[in-house]
């Protein structure tokens, strides 16, 4: 089914009324039942809110706890009127995370991962009629054994997913009740609405649409600089045409793919933006790459629209390397470029083709696409999305949801600040080795600036100094495989510790809450230390952040001039020679002078412009921009 305006406009219009009514009711919630005012920031003592049960007293105090910890990180003080845009922010996330848990199993259902509909009917699916045969009465009311259920499925998916179902996180932690479930549900089930749930494009223009345009246009007339992550996040958010996304991704990924094996794959026929000069033919490499060794990067992924794309050419890449094998013998597979990870010959690691492809799904998003945004919701839609996506190829398969592997490593973040909170901090660094401590310290500091700086923060450069500090000293020469080395095993113990603090019996919910988003910035870390072959996007573009300005102007001082350009770099210096880049972006940045240090010695000097299309207005949904899109080739 084609996205075309009226469908987009359909959407738009669904996901507009069930925000609407959602936020209202985590509104009356927050308010009315756990004491926290949205519009004054008043924050009713607990021991007050006499009305409430054990489980209702728990849910406030655990959004208590969340609101200190929101308030730390964003670096604000514990008064009415901080806690205002604070509290606003956890009834968004309640809304967003209830509306897309919704949308996610609606779309189970269309993949065969929930063999009888759960949600399509409401109360009257059949899946809940089995489960109320089952139940008895022992659940209560029609409504309250609907929550059960639906609770009963959120437990099942954060086994795979907890960014989305985990029902403990900070973002899940309010249900509407039943009035107000009853009406979401009714707006999902639209007829007109239905046959979207197979969509793989469907989560992702709900993101889209979530924040509606009148609110960007607001944040632009207030200032022409975004003033925070979030107007970072909402400013930037437009979402990439198909075609565009297959033009930069056949000719990053297939390319290379083409290229590898000489011209000999059936990419040629799949890519159709794959540009191919009449007569050309490769000289193929002697050894194909193991595609569990080829990494794809969308440093800005939004709801991951490129590597919902790029999902399909992998499995076609993995289905080529089994053949490849088969011919040539265990072996013949490269596996050079990922030393740290021992992988057997595909052939050794299955007993047939069949077996071995019912887990390319797996493989692939445990392998191959990475991402990293600086809005936590866009983590949270895109390791949705391309868990459905592996979901609806093993529907395809027809492999039934019991035999399919579980998916339980991707490679999506979300680039958040890390913990902030001094007295956990200390009392955390307490039970560490003395260096560790200082270690753990210097690396917050370091990444105080994640969620407005995401991956353009060159982490991998900064840590060799701070491991010299702390471990060696200042001045002292040190290996560079030593340092890897040191951070690594430092590293390892900073993760278990971590996670010690976090499921400690005296740990409280706001210490797991520390300890989460600390272990989140080492994973942010761990990305920016991969080598990528690809590296493809649609970066934010305009003025820089007031608060890193000066810092990314120092760091990147050819590239300043715009934040697309800053990307592009920075995608540069991610990727391995011989590695190819892909972006959409304002076409200015090629012919304007101001832009001149950045073509001199950003592409110019370290890269290849491979392909290259004018694409003028009216790409980006209602950006006013001029664009192109391009491929690079690394070759510093």
């Amino acid at each position: 089914m084609a996205f075309d305006d009226k469908t987009r406009g359909r959407l738009q219009k669904l996901v507009t009324t069930c925000r609407g009514l959602l936020t209202d009711e985590f509104r009356i919630q927050v308010q009315q039942t756990y004491g926290l005012d949205p519009n004054t920031g008043d924050v009713t003592p607990l021991e007050r809110l006499t009305h409430l049960s054990a489980a209702e007293r728990e849910t406030a105090d655990l959004l208590r706890q969340t609101l200190a910890h929101y308030l730390a990180s964003e670096g604000l003080a514990d008064s009415a009127a901080q806690r205002v845009p604070v509290i606003d922010r956890i009834v968004r996330e309640q809304a967003f995370t209830v509306l897309n848990r919704l949308a996610a199993l609606l779309m189970m259902e269309a993949r065969g991962v929930l063999q009888r509909p759960a949600v399509g009917s409401g109360q009257q699916s059949p899946a809940f009629e089995l489960y109320k045969m089952v139940a008895g009465s022992a659940l209560g009311e029609t409504g309250q054994a609907y929550q059960t259920f639906l609770f009963s499925l959120f437990d099942e998916f954060a086994q795979e997913l907890p960014a989305l179902f985990d029902r403990f996180a900070p973002q899940g932690r309010l249900f509407p009740r039943e009035a107000a479930l009853l009406q979401v549900l009714t707006e999902l089930n639209h007829h007109e609405i239905q046959p979207l749930w197979g969509e793989d494009e469907t989560i992702g223009w709900i993101y889209q649409y979530f924040n509606s345009k009148e609110e960007r246009k607001a944040m632009r007339d207030a200032s022409q600089a975004p003033r925070n992550s979030r107007e970072l996040a909402v400013r930037n958010q437009f979402f990439t045409p198909r075609y565009v996304v297959e033009f930069l991704v056949d000719n990053t990924l297939g390319r290379l793919w083409f290229n590898a094996t000489g011209g000999q794959t059936g990419l040629r026929e799949q890519c159709s933006y794959l540009l191919v000069k009449p007569g050309e033919q490769p000289k193929p490499a002697l050894r194909l790459r193991d595609p569990r060794t080829l990494k794809l990067l969308d440093p800005a992924c939004g709801s991951m629209h490129f590597g919902l794309y790029a999902f399909d050419l992998f499995v076609e890449i993995y289905r080529e390397a089994w053949a490849w094998e088969q011919q040539y013998g265990p072996g013949s597979l490269d596996v050079s470029t990922q030393p740290q990870a021992a992988l057997k010959p595909l052939s050794q690691s299955y007993e047939d083709e069949a077996a071995f492809m019912r887990d390319v799904p797996h493989l692939i998003i445990e392998y191959n696409i990475y991402g990293v945004d600086i809005d936590p919701r866009a983590a949270q839609i895109a390791s949705l999305a391309l868990w459905l996506r592996a979901q609806r190829a093993w529907h395809v398969a027809q492999v039934l949801a019991k035999d399919r592997p579980l998916i339980r490593r991707g490679h999506v973040i979300a680039a958040i600040a890390p913990p902030a909170e001094r007295d956990l901090r200390q009392h955390f660094a307490a039970a560490l080795d003395q260096r560790d401590a200082e270690l753990f310290e210097k690396t917050l500091q370091l990444l105080r600036s994640l969620p407005e700086l995401g991956v353009l923060l060159p982490v991998e450069n900064e840590l060799p100094q701070l491991i010299r500090q702390v471990y060696v000293g200042k001045g002292t020469d040190l290996f560079a495989e030593d340092e890897q080395a040191n951070w690594l095993q430092a590293e390892v113990r900073l993760r278990g510790a971590l996670t010690e603090f976090a499921q400690a019996a005296k740990s409280t919910y706001q210490g797991r809450l520390f300890a989460q988003d600390a272990l989140q910035g080492l994973r942010l870390i761990d990305h920016c230390q991969e080598v990528f072959d690809v590296v493809v996007m649609n970066p934010p573009f305009g003025e820089l952040s007031e608060s890193v300005k000066k810092y990314l102007e120092g760091v990147y001082p050819n590239s300043k001039t715009n934040l697309l350009t800053i990307f592009v770099e920075r995608g540069i210096s991610l990727l391995r020679e011989g590695g190819r880049l892909g972006a959409i972006t304002s076409r200015t940045a090629f012919f304007l002078s101001s832009y001149k240090k950045w073509r001199k010695n950003v592409l110019l000097a370290s890269t290849s412009l491979c392909e290259f299309i004018d694409l003028g207005e009216g790409v980006l949904d209602d950006a006013n921009v001029e664009v192109a899109a391009y491929c690079l080739e690394a070759n510093r």
